[in-house]
């Protein structure tokens, strides 16, 4: 649903791509190393059993270093508010303007799994064991 009157509908740019384009409804200047919310004029329903992840565009994170600072964004069934895309310029030199109409970032919408959860006294044990970050090495 547009809830602004310039606002555009996600679309795929080609058939068959995973992620719908999100597009910006209105201008902001993201200074360098700066972040900010920037609307893109629609609101969504997810359907049940799925989530809305909202992730960076390629070609921006490459050419202008912007990127998404809670990347993915999660878009939950029950939420019908605008999407807002909260958007970091990595540059630290240059301010990144976005303008009205710009594609900013792509709408995956995914299966999800729920689980219950379920406190035990202690876990089966694996081979990893409570190895975390490094356990496997660097190359």
């Amino acid at each position: 649903m547009r809830v602004r009157d310039n606002a555009v509908l996600p679309t795929r740019a080609h058939s068959g791509d995973a992620g719908l384009d999100l597009t910006a409804c209105e201008a902001v200047t993201i200074e360098a190393g700066e972040r900010t919310a920037v609307g893109t004029g629609i609101a969504v329903a997810i359907p049940d059993d799925h989530a809305g992840l909202v992730v960076p565009r390629s070609g921006l994170a490459l050419r202008h270093g912007l990127s998404i600072v809670n990347a993915p964004g999660v878009i939950d069934t029950g939420y019908r508010g605008e999407v807002r895309v909260i958007l970091l310029n990595t540059d630290r030199d240059h301010a990144f303007t976005v303008e009205p109409g710009m594609r900013i970032a792509q709408l995956l919408v995914v299966p999800v799994q729920t689980a219950d959860v379920v406190e035990v006294d202690e876990l089966t044990e694996t081979a990893r064991g409570d190895g975390g970050f490094g356990s496997s090495g660097v190359r």
